[in-house]
């Protein structure tokens, strides 16, 4: 019963991820194996996406399975999520056991670099989860920005190919690829560095519209993105709603209307954006002109 886990914690690039079989898959069913059965409040914050680190995705890939446990599931913030589970694990360590010397992280490439990131991450996504507001008010409807694509999150999450293999820079771009796309990759040139002067003319060269001078407002052609850095971490894309407000799609996660505190985002610049501190500029996003892989 081979098992693959996803460390997820970026929203543009591609996760890290790691194989695991025999003996060590075994040991992680075991450990992962649902223990004592969550809240509702609980499950719902474990389940919500946000920006930064997000959690453990463990899938079994292999033709036999773990009766006891779904073919894919989430671990975050020592909850078990997804896949009919709503429960602590039987080892509530088993995240710091993951990432720790002797922990199956050390198989990631760059293990050592991305263990610095996770270091301070791992406490900031507890302590979002247990702050973490869910939205009772209802998403504005109204018109003002008549250009902007609808707000469908249905049509995104559908807990399969869309939502997987789609991350920020497609949402932002309402362009479906299946790629997880990158700034430059269709143009043949994408950015070098993770920093805004090497990504924002990497979305240029696709034929997004640099707006610096933007200030939140709604274009009269096309509709309005914006793009933010996790410093030499990673890049994120918001996007601005025919209602005035903005969305997001943090990596291979459902698409959300809301920060990382839970607040409706009526200004990215303003957001609780995690570790994506660099706000880099508004662009634009002409129907038609563009074109990303």
């Amino acid at each position: 019963m081979p098992v693959r886990i996803t460390i997820d914690m970026f929203s543009g690039r591609p996760n890290p991820v790691v194989e695991l079989a025999g003996k060590d898959a075994q040991d992680v069913l075991a450990r992962l194996k649902p223990a004592e059965p969550l809240v509702q409040d609980q499950a719902e914050k474990a389940a919500t996406p946000i920006l930064g680190y997000r959690g453990l995705i463990v899938e079994q890939t292999g033709a036999q399975t773990s009766k006891d446990m779904p073919a894919r599931f989430r671990l975050a913030a020592g909850s078990l999520v997804g896949g009919g589970l709503a429960h602590r694990p039987a080892d509530p360590e088993f995240e710091d056991f993951f990432f720790s010397a002797k922990g199956h992280f050390k198989k990631v490439k760059d293990a050592t670099k991305l263990r610095a990131i996770i270091k301070d991450e791992l406490p900031r996504a507890k302590e979002i989860r247990e702050q973490f507001v869910i939205p009772i008010l209802p998403f504005p409807i109204k018109l003002l920005c008549a250009c902007a694509p609808l707000y469908e999150p249905g049509w995104w999450n559908d807990a399969g190919q869309k939502q997987f293999n789609n991350n920020c820079y497609n949402y932002a771009c309402n362009y479906r690829s299946d790629t997880f796309a990158q700034p430059g990759l269709a143009a043949g040139s994408m950015y070098t560095a993770l920093t805004c002067a090497a990504v924002l003319p990497a979305a240029e060269r696709d034929a997004l519209e640099n707006e610096p001078t933007a200030n939140n407002k709604c274009p009269q052609e096309g509709h309005l993105v914006a793009l933010v850095i996790a410093p030499n971490i990673d890049f994120h894309w918001f996007r601005k709603g025919r209602n005035g407000f903005w969305t997001h799609k943090p990596g291979g996660t459902a698409v959300t209307n809301v920060d990382n505190s839970g607040h409706l985002i009526a200004d990215p610049r303003t957001a609780n954006r995690g570790m994506y501190t660099d706000f880099c500029t508004f662009m634009v996003v002409k129907h038609g002109h563009i074109k990303i892989a």
